[in-house]
């Protein structure tokens, strides 16, 4: 099964970039930052700067890390639920269910290999460039000598085939049960305890911001995990919160889109749990970017009110969150397009049904602006819920005030740039794919 792998993988390259573009820039994240644990390490290297460099390689490498593997996760189980098909035919022909999960399994692992030695030497320039953001802003002695040792490479290769080889494994298992008609009943217990679990200890982790002082260093951190947390709780709810959404919305979207809008009721409830890979960066995209940008613009005016200079730790802090809403920025949107082209792309077959049966061109690409609208409106509003979560106990805590003075500019900054890439990418692929005669998009999708 593994040579059928590495065959699947040399005769439909296309199928495999999205997971390959996943691993490669997860990988880089990851080396990135663990590559400053190795910095610190090194020679000669003064105990101000080793703890400035190690502080931001752990902070933004458990984001990183968490990023990673839900990303990979994201655009693994959308590709092997486009294979659905290939899977039936598969079991239809002998092949058992131990089987085509080594084909599938051993796919990832190649991929998300392939990804993290790739990811070597972009990493090495990402991490040379950032020791020099810290050595010009004062934090890292200027004598510091760049490293790249065994933290970094270990550490990105491990995670990257961990999260690859993990979510490959889950995936195909969900779809072979599904091949041979068995319930997802353990599946669906299991999923209930992971969301559950995310949004209870997500919940546990901004309320203990309370527990601590105002001018404690690490204020920031509890409130900033616990709204990771919720974010991935909302993400792996969003099947049910979107077919609970449509369910009060299908009237005022079919009033108002037409045929589109009646369209994009129906798919959307049939497809509520395929959406829930492109809600997952929609969501965390929003309530990271929007919680790490307020809580950062709370303790800058704080410090400002106090009368007093930056120290070495606020500006480091201050570094740190900027450079963690830059990857959260440039990774959640690079994975956000990645999922919503690869998702739509694969609509082909779908888009040549419906233009058969009677759908214009126009209707089609109208029904894909719509869901498009839904799903921006919906992760951007779970996203604000659990950005909300943690910017209000850090707000009272740290100014004494409930609501932040900032005004409404940097949440509409992030929704902008969320509804930009969602209806962006969405819209021209499908207008791409329709480009294809419907007859010979039915024909060749089969």
């Amino acid at each position: 099964m593994f040579a059928l792998a590495m065959r699947s993988i040399r005769q439909r390259p296309g199928r495999f970039f999205a997971t390959l573009l996943s691993a490669f820039l997860g990988a880089t994240i990851i080396m990135t930052f663990n590559s400053l644990h190795d910095t610190a390490s090194g020679a000669g290297v003064d105990k101000v700067s080793a703890e400035a460099l190690t502080t931001s390689a752990s902070v933004v490498g458990g984001y990183g890390t968490l990023l990673v593997f839900f990303a990979v996760a994201s655009t693994l189980t959308v590709n092997v639920r486009q294979r659905s098909a290939e899977i039936g035919l598969l079991r239809n022909t002998g092949a058992t269910p131990a089987q085509i999960k080594r084909m599938i399994v051993g796919e990832a692992a190649v991929v998300g290999l392939v990804g993290a030695l790739l990811a070597i030497g972009p990493a090495m320039f990402a991490g040379q460039a950032l020791l020099d953001v810290f050595q010009d802003s004062g934090q890292v002695a200027a004598g510091v000598d760049y490293s790249f040792g065994p933290i970094a490479l270990l550490s990105g290769i491990d995670v990257t085939l961990l999260a690859s080889v993990g979510a490959a494994f889950l995936a195909v298992r969900r779809a072979t049960r599904a091949a041979a008609g068995i319930q997802g009943q353990q599946r669906g217990r299991a999923r209930k305890f992971f969301t559950y679990s995310a949004l209870v200890v997500g919940a546990l982790g901004v309320c203990s911001t309370f527990a601590f002082d105002a001018d404690f260093e690490a204020l920031m951190a509890a409130p900033a995990y616990g709204t990771i947390l919720l974010s991935v709780g909302f993400a792996l709810l969003s099947p049910q919160l979107l077919r609970a959404l449509l369910a009060r919305l299908e009237g005022p979207i079919t009033a108002l889109a037409g045929a589109s809008g009646y369209l994009t009721v129906h798919n959307m409830r049939q497809r509520a749990g395929q959406l829930a890979g492109v809600l997952m960066p929609l969501i965390m995209f929003t309530g990271l970017a929007t919680a790490t940008l307020y809580m950062q613009a709370v303790e800058s005016d704080a410090i400002k009110a106090s009368g007093l200079p930056k120290s070495i730790d606020a500006k480091n802090l201050e570094t740190l969150n900027f450079v963690v809403v830059g990857i959260i920025v440039a990774f959640c949107c690079i994975m956000l397009i990645n999922t919503l082209y690869a998702a739509t792309s694969y609509r082909g077959r779908e888009f040549g049904q419906q233009r058969l049966a009677g759908a214009t061109p126009g209707q089609v690409l109208g029904m894909v602006g719509v869901e498009s609208l839904v799903l921006t409106v919906t992760g951007v509003f779970f996203g604000t819920v659990a950005a909300l979560a943690g910017i209000l106990p850090f707000t009272m805590v740290r100014t004494d005030a409930v609501w932040p003075g900032q005004g409404l500019g940097i949440w509409l900054t992030v929704v902008a740039v969320a509804a930009a890439a969602t209806l962006g990418t969405s819209l021209g692929t499908a207008r791409r794919t329709l480009r294809t005669p419907a007859v010979e998009a039915v024909a060749l999708a089969a």
